[in-house]
């Protein structure tokens, strides 16, 4: 008995060898041979995506897609050692850009990644970079990467840390529709890692992967306390029955540059008598779904009005005034705010 089965295992696995005994896999012995082949993805493209790239190992910009890669070795990209943030380009200008620096910044220290360069220098390459790009609206995606070196967990053998840019060409708008969403099963990132814009993104992508399935646009953390926490990548606010902005702490979550701005302009709303206040407190779920309206704060929405809740409407289950009067508030900034908030590319034409 024993013998026959170790001959069905054998035989077993020779015919699987044999179902693929044709198959040759290629080998590119040229570098042209290679290029002519990335080439052939983007030949039927008629725009680029993706206008132009920065990369420190390469020292320069990019404009041709087929290039725009990064090191297998890199340790951002076998072993999530590396924190990014983003910028809105709209109307030739850079919003925010010093804000989302900032921050970078912050995460890149808690990642424990080194600056391969002063800010006031990735800051110019980034401006520079969007001018090649000549995109007028969409947005600025940038990475710090403990850098290639090998495949080690540590990064003490990276000679040099990394720095990636690209510019995305996206025809953004301001969100007026309301959505549904759910309220996420799978597990949110603890503090520490939820606090730094880094690139372990796994659980944000599975949260918006359950959501879809069950047919909403996106989900809600709740932590083990029982509070609200945040969206895949957004915040959350919500009006109050009496007319306030409440918005959960940011102790435990990822302090949104767009949310941020939010709490700064808010009270002008509540100097016109649109709106009573605005809170930051700790959330509950009961609250949450009780507020007369919802939605999610993050760059390009820059309020996306939420109104279905776990098949549940918040509050007349419609897009709110009073989130859209917030919206229009965030947008107007975005258009037309102040120099300390929305930089001029100096595109060549």
């Amino acid at each position: 008995m024993e013998n026959h089965t170790e001959s069905t295992t054998v035989s077993h696995s020779s015919s699987e060898l044999g179902n693929h005994s044709d198959l040759t896999v290629h080998v590119f012995n040229s570098s042209s041979e290679l290029l002519e082949k990335l080439h052939q993805r983007w030949s039927t493209v008629e725009k680029k995506p993706y206008p132009a790239m920065y990369s420190s190992i390469y020292g320069g910009i990019i404009l041709d897609p087929a290039m725009m890669v990064i090191p297998i070795d890199d340790h951002m990209v076998h072993r999530g050692h590396g924190v990014f943030d983003t910028a809105i380009i709209l109307d030739g200008y850079l919003y925010e850009l010093d804000v989302h620096l900032d921050r970078i910044l912050r995460s890149a220290a808690k990642a424990k990644i080194s600056l391969p360069f002063p800010q006031s220098t990735l800051r110019s390459i980034l401006i520079q970079l969007t001018a090649v790009s000549k995109c007028k609206k969409g947005t600025l995606r940038y990475w710090l990467s403990a850098g290639p070196g090998n495949f080690l967990l540590s990064s003490s053998g990276c000679p040099t840390p990394a720095f990636y840019a690209v510019v995305i060409d996206d025809d953004f708008s301001q969100c007026k529709e309301g959505v549904k969403v759910i309220t996420s099963t799978v597990a949110m990132k603890p503090p520490l890692f939820a606090t730094m814009k880094n690139v372990n993104y796994l659980p944000n992508v599975l949260s918006v992967m359950e959501a879809e399935e069950k047919g909403a646009f996106a989900s809600i953390w709740v932590d083990e306390a029982g509070y609200i926490a945040e969206g895949p990548n957004v915040n959350v606010a919500f009006i109050t029955k009496e007319k306030e902005l409440l918005m959960p702490l940011f102790d435990s979550i990822l302090h949104g540059c767009t949310a941020k701005r939010l709490l700064e302009l808010a009270p002008r709303l509540v100097e016109q008598g649109i709106l009573k206040g605005v809170t930051i407190k700790n959330v509950t779920v009961e609250e949450a779904k009780g507020a007369a309206e919802m939605m999610y704060v993050g760059s390009t929405l820059p309020l996306l009005p939420i109104i279905m809740w776990d098949d549940q409407p918040i509050g007349k289950g419609q897009v709110g005034e009073l989130t859209m009067a917030l919206s229009d508030l965030l947008w107007n900034d975005m258009v037309a705010g102040p120099d300390t908030k929305r930089i001029p590319v100096p595109y060549i034409e």
